[in-house]
């Protein structure tokens, strides 16, 4: 039995989904372990209202942001609360399991060396289904990676724990001495890739991320941007850019740049076109579009520190 239990400080952003995220605080007040503070970020949410969050469950801390931030700077907000040793990211579309902390805290307690970890994720509408059992690297050229067992029935084939490339920031477990050494999220993205990016950067500071087996929790994938909306559509390629920018250098970014300008984006933004989707047409090049207006920009490079 574990004599000690280091403070763990979850934090959650919220957006227009004041029940869902009421349903992962319901989860998370019948977790066995005992010495967590949990802390709320809504981005303030317009079509519902946020407030019966607290009202529901007075003990949490509840940030009220007076615009939307993004995902990223909505998680910097509740880092910058954060009292805890360790810090739990978590999506608010995330139900767990009781026992599903213990196993990821103690993986970190034992090895100073790892910056994060990330528990087995599965679908929460198909809980025999795996999301995510770690993440290969993304590949420098086209900028994909794939996410390990992805919707393998999962049959005990990843009962092991796991070096992985990145976590997931669906539910990540960082030791607050690593975000104090490499900063905060970048502003920059607001939503999509700036978990990849953190992850790089903890990766650069010399520290390994890894997958834990024996920790899983559901995830109700998509809720809060659809399958395939012009929102998502924008921020991810717009994003992949700005990540590509952050973090490869030299002729292997101008391949991927390259890549992405004359291949993939095209390919993708016309196929739609084709189908007669011409708002997810434009926004494929509006997500060009914005990294051309802002190809001089400093606050791409910009890394907040906590």
């Amino acid at each position: 039995m574990r004599k000690t239990y280091p403070l763990v400080s979850i934090i959650t952003v919220n957006y227009n989904q004041a029940l869902v995220t009421c349903a992962l605080i319901e989860s998370l007040n019948k977790i066995s372990y005992p010495n967590f503070e949990l802390i709320v970020v809504d981005n303030n949410s317009t079509e519902d209202d946020p407030a019966i969050i607290k009202q529901r469950y007075p003990n949490i801390i509840f940030i009220a942001n007076p615009i939307n931030y993004g995902f990223a700077a909505g998680n910097n907000f509740g880092l910058m609360r954060a009292r805890g040793e360790y810090v739990l990211l978590i999506n608010n579309d995330i139900e767990v399991p009781p026992n599903f902390m213990e196993p990821l805290v103690e993986k970190l307690e034992g090895n100073p060396n790892i910056g994060a970890v990330s528990p087995k994720i599965k679908f929460y509408y198909q809980p025999d289904t795996i999301q995510y059992a770690g993440f290969t690297p993304i590949n420098n050229i086209t900028m994909r990676n794939a996410s390990i067992g992805f919707r393998e029935k999962d049959k005990g084939q990843y009962e092991e724990d796991r070096e992985t490339a990145y976590t997931h920031g669906a539910a990540m477990l960082v030791p607050i001495n690593v975000v104090k050494e490499v900063g905060l999220m970048s502003y920059i993205f607001f939503l999509y890739y700036e978990e990849a990016d953190w992850c790089a950067r903890i990766a650069r500071a010399g520290y390994s991320m890894h997958y834990v087996h024996n920790s899983y929790v559901l995830h109700k994938e998509s809720i809060s941007t659809g399958k395939l909306s012009a929102l998502k559509i924008y921020y991810q390629n717009r994003n992949r850019i700005v990540f590509m920018r952050r973090n490869i250098q030299g002729r292997e970014f101008y391949l991927s740049l390259g890549y992405q300008l004359f291949v993939a984006i095209p390919k993708n933004a016309f196929s739609f076109l084709l189908k007669g989707k011409f708002a997810l047409f434009l926004a494929y090049y509006r997500a060009i579009g914005w990294n051309i207006k802002n190809i001089f920009s400093k606050e791409i490079h910009e890394n907040p520190k906590l």
